[in-house]
């Protein structure tokens, strides 16, 4: 006699929370690990908090206005990862070309800040058309190691490049005399300089237009569109090279604003200035969820934090050790990120 109906939705069930914890067991046991490590740290954290909170304070300032850099950084990657699936390492390079834009627009030429940043988004938007049409767009069609050896092979090229004497220079310069007057207020005990609320202000209009161009206009649902599949985009309609190449120059135009800022904070500039902004960005990106651009900010704010309170209540040495390790942590336990989504990828 078969067993009743109901008994076999019972069944059912049991062996679909069976199969259900099956799934999640390995990952709770491997996330054990990583509670107990978020616990320690906040521990530790609030210990510092209560011996010195106006210093806690302090770092946490500075650590958001690294953040804001950052995400003008990140942004670039996360952008260009999410519709051809590039992870494209010259981006901090092109941060670095930025910089030197508006270093000589201001000390030579003696621009203001607006037009030497608007000229900063132009060259680096210029420069990474070029570099997107000469170098990637060949290879679109190739694997993928190819297009990542590539872009690591344009990233060398812009940093030697740059270095020779007619081009850039191979020398450290002292960014001086700044295109922004220093001021600074004491509150509480905590610092602000008006080159923060710049910076946070700058960062926070850039990040509002592009969250506009990406989702009410035509061209962000063409990118959104190419980003989730592209030849259905092409039998659409859509022009899928063009879109490509709009989003390079997009992201270079941040990491330009970007660059100018980083360099107005601390003012020393090089040919490999673009190098570890370019890969703690890219850990940020990664951290947030590459391919999600509010992943990105949050992503970007966080390691500003993490790097700053590193800094100050270890050492510097240690602080990109930490900032690194965090890239290992969050590809062994959440390999999608804190925003991003598991997805099968697309051609």
């Amino acid at each position: 006699m078969p067993p009743p109906l109901f008994l076999k939705r019972e069944e059912e069930s049991v062996r679909k929370m069976q199969n259900t914890l099956n799934r999640f067991i390995p990952f709770l046991r491997r996330g054990w690990y990583a509670v107990l490590a978020g616990l320690l740290v906040l521990l530790w954290l609030a210990g510092r908090f209560r011996e010195n909170p106006v210093l806690f304070a302090q770092f946490m300032v500075d650590g958001i206005r690294l953040g804001f850099v950052y995400a003008l950084i990140a942004l670039g990657y996360t952008m260009v990862y999410g519709i051809v699936r590039l992870i494209n390492f010259a981006h901090g390079d092109v941060f670095m070309v930025g910089a030197f834009t508006a270093y000589y627009a201001t000390t030579r030429y003696h621009w203001g800040f607006v037009p030497a940043m608007l000229l900063a988004m132009v060259v680096c938007s210029f420069l990474a058309v070029i570099i997107e049409r000469v170098a990637y767009k060949p290879l679109r069609d190739a694997p993928r190691i190819a297009a990542l050896i590539t872009a690591i092979g344009v990233s060398f090229f812009l940093e030697y490049f740059t270095a020779l004497d007619f081009v850039f220079t191979p020398n450290f310069i002292n960014y001086t005399p700044l295109p922004i007057k220093f001021r600074t207020w004491d509150v509480a005990g905590v610092t602000f300089s008006n080159i923060m609320f710049i910076v946070i202000a700058v960062s926070t209009v850039l990040l509002v237009i592009l969250w506009y161009l990406v989702y009410r206009t035509k061209l962000g649902k063409a990118m959104r569109a190419v980003a989730w599949d592209k030849p259905t985009a092409r039998l659409m309609g859509i022009d899928v090279d063009l879109v490509i190449t709009f989003t390079f120059a997009i992201g270079a135009a941040l990491a330009g604003v970007g660059g100018m800022l980083y360099v107005i904070v601390y003012p020393q500039i090089r040919t490999f200035l673009g190098v570890m902004p370019g890969l703690k960005a890219f850990i940020a990106a990664v951290f947030g969820g590459i391919g999600s651009i509010p992943g990105a900010f949050i992503g970007s704010l966080l390691i500003g934090m993490i790097e700053t309170l590193s800094q100050g209540y270890l050492s510097s040495t240690l602080r990109d050790a930490i900032v690194f390790s965090i890239l290992i942590i969050v590809l062994l336990f959440r390999p999608t990120g804190l925003f991003g989504e598991a997805a099968k990828e697309k051609a």
